[in-house]
Formats: structure tokens, sequence, C-alpha cells
């Protein structure tokens, strides 16, 4: 099959599983999110917790990445990184970014945007000893966003520490953690017929969270 552009202008799928009406969505928009969330699970698709995280380089220019979602409640949406992978250091510089989440069996998608910041160390720990011990030696391994010379450069430092870490507890790296983004914007979107998508979106206004619906 030949992709050309009318082969792409003629891709489309009409969606028509659903429907979003103000008075469905709750007035709390984290709540709102989990009830989704729920609805994602139950569905069983496949990494539901799979965002997109867009945040803006030294010049400017936005720059995007798929993370994993480690946790969510009224104090925002939590990710664990690398603090000086590109993102972390596009987020020290410009504490702003967005998250998208996109469940195409349920033909939704969740859009917030907000201010981010670290997780304290203690919670940061907490969740790198859950991880596999070989996560946390690739996350000491890679030096993530930096050039490397080959693949066997990486593969023969991570066999390096995992000698190294045997029988002992491996401690979370000083330059690895969590972030949490504080969302002031989250916006709903269901999946319509004739591209007539229904949008519910929330703006933090004086703490209050405030509920109006957009065009598609």
């Amino acid at each position: 099959m030949q992709v050309t552009n009318e082969f792409l202008q003629n891709l489309r799928q009409d969606y028509k599983s659903a429907t979003l009406d103000e008075t469905d969505v709750d007035d709390n928009p984290v709540v709102q999110f989990k009830k989704w969330f729920e609805h994602a699970l139950k569905a069983q698709i496949y990494e539901p917790n799979v965002m997109t995280l867009a945040t803006a380089n030294k010049a400017g220019k936005p720059d995007a990445r798929i993370v994993l979602l480690k946790g969510v409640d009224e104090e925002g949406f939590k990710f664990f990184t690398n603090y000086l992978s590109a993102k972390g250091k596009e987020l020290k510089r410009n504490p702003y970014a967005a998250l998208v989440f996109f469940w195409p069996e349920l033909e939704r998608q969740v859009r917030i945007e907000g201010i981010v910041e670290k997780l304290n160390k203690e919670t940061s720990e907490e969740y790198f000893n859950t991880r596999p011990v070989d996560s946390q030696i690739g996350a000491i391994a890679s030096p993530q966003s930096q050039i490397i010379p080959n693949r066997q450069f990486l593969e023969e430092k991570f066999e390096e520490l995992k000698s190294k870490s045997e029988h002992k507890t491996i401690l979370k790296p000083a330059h690895w953690g969590g972030y949490v983004v504080k969302p002031t914007r989250i916006e709903f979107w269901q999946g319509r017929s004739n591209r007539l998508h229904d949008r519910i979106n929330f703006e933090l206004a004086k703490g209050t969270w405030v509920k109006t619906r957009l065009a598609p």
C-alpha cells in the first residue's frame, strides 16, 4: 500500500460509540478523569496510562514524547523520569506543560495543561523502590537524552552496574525522580458523528473549576 496524500485525506473514521453532555460530567475534572480512566481499564485498553507530555525547549519550540502516568489525585498528574533528560531540563527552564491521553477504543481524548513541580525526595524514593531491579539499574545506566556511541555502550554499562549491584539494595540516583502536573485546564473530548465532537472544558479560576462546552 502506497501512502499518498490522497490516501491520507480519505483515511477517516466516524465516531458513534458514545455522547458527552455537561450533566454527565462531574463538576470536579479530576474525579471525572478517574471515571474515564476506570472505563479505559474495563475496556482493557493497552497501557491506558500512556500520555503525551509536551514541553518547550530553550528556543520556545514545542517538544513532545510519551511518558506513563504513575499517580493522579487532587494535587495533579504524576510521572517519573531523569531530571537531566531533555524534558527535565526544559521543565527546569519553563515549568509549564501539557498532557494528552487518547483512548481510541472509547473514542475519547483528555487534554491537560498545568504547572509542573518536582515531587519530594521521599515520594520519588518510595516509587523507585517498587520498580523491578533491572528498571532501577536502567535508570542509573542510561544518560538519558545524551549522545552515546552505540547500543553496546549502553548494554555494557547496564551489565557492569548489574554485576556491582548483585545482592545489594539499589538506591535512587539523585538525577531521577518524579514530577506532578498541577492542572489549570482539563478538557474531555468524546468523538461524535460528522466530526461534531463533544468537548467539555474546565478552567481553574481563583481556585474554582469552571465548566463550559467548546465547539469542535
